[in-house]
């Protein structure tokens, strides 16, 4: 199978899991096209240190982005530093089409 870069989005939103708000997020997300019509994507979020150790382990997290999308976000890997505002996630959800990803390169 061969993966595909298609981009990057950027931005920022409000994260929430269930119907609790967590808080105002930034987020650099990069997808890829791994079979036609199938983008994954994967990148950073950033908090404040103190919400972002709120959110590590918890399911049903959903990011709301200042342009209308809905993102599911699940936090990888474990927290090493309590003090780091940045955390990699695995975003699906309401995804652009590989046509809207911005290209960098």
């Amino acid at each position: 199978m061969t993966i595909r870069y298609l981009g990057v989005i950027r931005g920022s939103g409000v994260l929430a899991c269930g119907t609790e708000t967590i808080g105002r997020v930034d987020y650099d997300i990069d997808g890829f096209l791994t079979r036609p019509g199938e983008v994954v994507a994967s990148g950073e979020v950033r908090m404040s240190p103190p919400l972002l150790e709120s959110v590590f382990g918890r399911t049903d997290l959903v990011l709301t982005t200042d342009d209308g999308r809905t993102l599911s976000v699940r936090f990888s890997g474990k927290r090493h530093d309590a003090t780091a505002s940045a955390a990699h996630a695995d975003i699906s959800g309401a995804l652009p089409l590989p046509n809207e990803w911005r290209r960098s390169d």
